[in-house]
């Protein structure tokens, strides 16, 4: 297995090319609920209704996108196996800069069917790819780490934030420091509860200039200090967002641009409404801002806009 070099290269922090999973089986994931305090079933609905209204809120998601000027791949989910989850790709694959793609470890059996090897293959005809690095093995061991929901990559400085949970090991976390040159900064991050936050792209977003973060989730003093400065030594304006506003998804947003280089940061329209007129003010210094609706998503996965979104900065072909 070919390792990452670790020599220093500048990488942007967004991309204008995204990777999506059309839905053909969308539903609450029994598998995942233990671990996924955002996940609620919607007893008010049939299994078909779920499924016709994830893929129109799916599907117009998409083409917000792109009226937008974002280049989206969407793949069509496959009927067998059944992968309630596959609508949130950015757990099981990651494709970076210098054309690796990276597979990662999933807790739930059933979301380890969403890595599909026709789907590297259809990368392959229109990006430039030298290179896989497959963790995926250390589900035998009980080790997850699940891509870019478990990780939050700041690319420019090369840095992965992390909060550990049961699908975020601090052992994968090394390895993946390792094999990437990327230095982690892990912490712990706790609901109102006390309960470990499942995934990190819940609690904070990273764009190029500013990070979106819930810092009252970090309730270790010196992890949270550690986490401010490493954001203060790296140029970012922090964004502050309360817990309540976590819990509504406003720290699972993406940093992207268009076909115009403009900065754009994608939410859910549950997210933008969460927001205080302040929040958006200092958002929109650096970004403008795209917003939809994917109630039905966000209920019953229990993830949210960025999820949904997994980043292609492989070189193009």
């Amino acid at each position: 297995m070919i390792t990452l070099p670790k020599t220093i290269m500048q990488f942007s922090q967004t991309t204008d090319t995204i990777l999506m999973v059309r839905p053909i089986r969308f539903a609450y994931n029994t598998e995942t609920a233990e671990s996924n305090a955002f996940q609620n079933l919607d007893t008010a609905c049939s299994p078909e209704d779920t499924q016709a209204q994830a893929v129109q809120e799916f599907d117009n998601f998409v083409a917000t996108l792109k009226a937008n000027g974002v280049n989206v791949v969407v793949i069509q989910d496959t009927l067998e196996p059944h992968t309630p989850d596959s609508i949130f790709p950015n757990n099981w694959g990651s494709y970076h800069h210098n054309g690796t793609v990276m597979l990662y470890p999933m807790q739930a059996v059933n979301r380890r069917w969403e890595r599909r090897r026709g789907i590297i293959d259809l990368l392959r005809d229109f990006f430039v790819i030298d290179n896989e690095i497959d963790l995926s093995h250390y589900e035998e061991d009980g080790l997850f780490l699940e891509g870019t929901g478990s990780m939050v990559l700041d690319h420019t400085h090369k840095i992965c934030y992390a909060c550990v949970s049961p699908r975020t090991h601090r052992d994968l976390l090394q390895i993946f420091q390792e094999k990437t040159g990327y230095e982690v900064v892990d912490f712990e991050s706790v609901d109102a509860q006390g309960k470990q936050i499942y995934h990190t792209n819940v609690v904070m977003c990273m764009a190029e200039k500013f990070v979106v973060i819930c810092l009252d989730t970090i309730q270790n003093k010196a992890e949270r200090e550690k986490v401010v400065n490493k954001f203060a030594a790296t140029g970012k304006t922090i964004v502050e967002i309360s817990l309540d506003q976590m819990n509504r998804f406003a720290g699972n947003m993406l940093a992207i641009h268009n076909d115009k280089q403009e900065s754009l940061l994608v939410m859910s329209e549950q997210a933008y409404k969460a927001l205080r007129i302040d929040q958006v003010a200092a958002i929109e210094q650096y970004a403008r801002i795209i917003h939809v609706p994917i109630y039905t998503i966000e209920t019953n996965g229990g993830g949210s806009a960025r999820c949904m979104m997994a980043e292609i900065f492989l070189p193009k072909k």
